[in-house]
C-alpha cells in the first residue's frame, strides 16, 4: 500500500484524493477522455501544445485541395452542408468556406426552443451578412420538454436532445441535398480532453457521435424508457434525431470534417474577428458559471443550469474550461483561474427557475435527480451528511 493510499484509511468512503493538472486546472474526473503524464500535464494542455508545431500554411493548402474535390462540377448543388448554431465558431465555418475558399455552403441549424436573444439576433444575421441558404429544424415543442425530462431521468443531462439534434439533422440534410461535404468545427475531445493529436486529422464518425456526444443512447431509447418514466413519446416525434442509414450515407458518400485540423483554432482569436468583420454580439448579460461572454448562446442552459449538473456530476463546470483555455493561450495565469473556478463552479444558477418550469419540476426534484449521477470518484458524504469533494485550493 503507498503513503497516498494510506493517508485516507482514516476516511474509508473516501475516493482517492483528485488530481489537477500541473499546467491548466483541469481534474482527472475530466467529461472528456483524458490522461496525465508523469508531470501531471494533461493530454490536453500537450496537445494544444502541438498548435505551435503546425505548419497552417501547407494545411490550408491541402484543406484548398480536398474541398476542390467537392466543389459541385456545374453549380446546381451546394459545395457543403455546414452546421451552424449562430455563435463564434459557426461564424468562422461560414467565413473559411464562403468568403476565403468561395464555395456555396449551406447551412443547417437544430433549435432547441432555448435561444438567449442575442444568440437569436446572431443566427438571423448569418442570413444577412453571409447571404446562404439556410435551413432551421426546430422539433415540437411538447416533445423537447418531454425530451428534458427523460434525459435528466435517464443520463442526468437535460440537453441530450441538442447533443443528438445538432449531430444528426445536418447530416440528414446532407444526404437529402446529395451533399457529400460536412464542416464541423472542431473536434469536442480534442478541444477539452487532447482525445486526438493533431496529426491524426480525425474525421467526424457515426461511432464517436454515438458513445460520445450521444452518451451511447439513441432516439428508439428515449421512445423505449418514456412509459417507464410515464412519458409519451412515439417514433412518428423523434423523425428529426435518426440518424440516415449507413446505404444513404454511402450513396451520397457524406465526409465529415474538422475545420480545427486545417485552420488555427483560437477562439480568443475567432470571436473579436467575428464581431469587427460580420456584427457578431457577445451576451450584454453576464453569466454566473463562467466569465465569457461569447460562448454557448444558442441555449440560455448551457452555461448555466446544464453546466452545473457537469459540477454535480463530475465535480467542476465551465469556469474550469474556459480558464484552461485561457492558461493555454496565456491571457490567464493558473492562480487567476483558481479564483474563478473558486467562486463559480459550485453556483446554482438562477436559469433554474425557468427550466423547472418549462418542464414543470419542483427544485426538490430536481436536486433528488442530481444526486442520482454524482461521480463517486469525486464526491462523498461528510460528517454531516453534506456532499464533499476535494479542491483546487484545498492545503494539503
Amino acid at each position: 500500500m503507498s503513503d497516498h493510499d494510506r493517508k485516507y484509511l482514516v476516511h474509508p468512503e473516501r475516493p482517492p484524493k483528485m488530481r489537477y493538472c500541473s499546467k491548466c486546472v483541469s481534474p482527472m474526473s475530466s467529461a472528456a477522455p483524458i490522461t496525465f503524464d508523469d508531470d501531471g500535464i494533461c493530454s490536453t494542455c500537450k496537445v494544444a501544445d502541438q498548435r505551435d508545431e503546425v505548419d497552417w500554411d501547407a494545411r490550408m493548402k491541402k484543406f484548398k485541395r480536398l474541398c476542390e474535390r467537392y466543389r459541385s462540377k456545374d453549380g446546381m448543388n451546394y459545395d457543403c452542408v455546414i452546421p451552424v448554431s449562430g455563435g463564434k465558431d459557426s461564424y468562422f465555418q461560414v467565413h473559411i468556406m464562403k468568403n476565403v475558399l468561395g464555395l456555396n455552403p449551406l447551412l443547417v441549424t437544430y433549435h432547441g426552443n432555448n435561444y438567449l436573444p442575442t444568440g437569436m439576433e446572431n443566427l438571423k444575421n448569418m442570413r444577412e451578412v453571409f447571404g446562404c441558404d439556410h435551413i432551421f429544424f426546430t422539433p415540437s415543442i411538447e416533445v423537447l420538454k418531454t425530451m428534458n425530462r427523460l434525459g435528466m431521468l435517464m443520463m442526468g443531462d437535460m440537453n441530450w436532445h441538442a447533443h443528438c439534434g445538432i449531430n444528426t439533422y445536418p447530416i440528414r440534410v446532407a444526404v437529402e441535398t446529395n451533399t457529400p461535404l460536412m464542416i464541423w468545427g472542431e473536434h469536442g475531445f480534442m478541444d477539452i480532453g487532447g482525445m486526438h493529436s493533431y496529426n491524426d486529422f480525425v474525421e467526424f464518425t457515426y461511432r464517436n457521435r454515438h458513445e460520445h456526444d450521444l452518451r451511447g443512447f439513441e432516439w428508439y431509447d428515449f421512445v423505449e424508457a418514456a412509459p417507464k418514466f410515464g412519458e409519451k413519446l412515439e417514433a412518428k416525434d423523434m423523425i428529426g434525431f435518426m440518424h440516415p442509414s449507413d446505404e444513404d450515407m454511402d450513396r451520397v458518400g457524406v465526409r465529415g470534417i474538422h475545420l480545427n485540423n486545417y485552420v488555427r483554432w483560437d477562439a480568443n482569436e475567432h470571436g473579436p474577428m467575428m464581431v469587427e468583420m460580420y456584427g457578431f454580439k457577445e451576451s450584454e448579460e453576464e453569466f454566473e458559471r463562467t466569465y465569457r461572454r461569447m460562448s454557448n448562446l444558442d441555449d440560455m442552459h448551457e452555461n448555466g443550469i446544464h453546466d452545473y449538473l457537469k459540477y454535480i456530476k463530475f465535480g467542476y463546470g465551465r469556469a474550469t474550461d474556459h480558464t484552461c483555455k485561457d492558461i493555454r493561450a496565456g491571457l490567464m495565469t493558473r492562480e487567476q483561474a483558481i479564483e474563478e473556478v473558486r467562486i463559480r463552479d459550485h453556483v446554482k444558477s438562477k436559469d433554474l427557475w425557468r427550466w423547472l418550469e418549462y418542464v414543470g419540476w419542483t427544485e426538490e426534484y430536481f436536486d433528488e435527480v442530481c444526486d442520482r449521477y454524482r461521480d463517486p470518484r469525486v464526491w462523498w458524504k461528510g460528517e454531516n451528511g453534506e456532499w464533499v469533494k476535494d479542491n483546487l485550493w484545498d492545503k494539503e
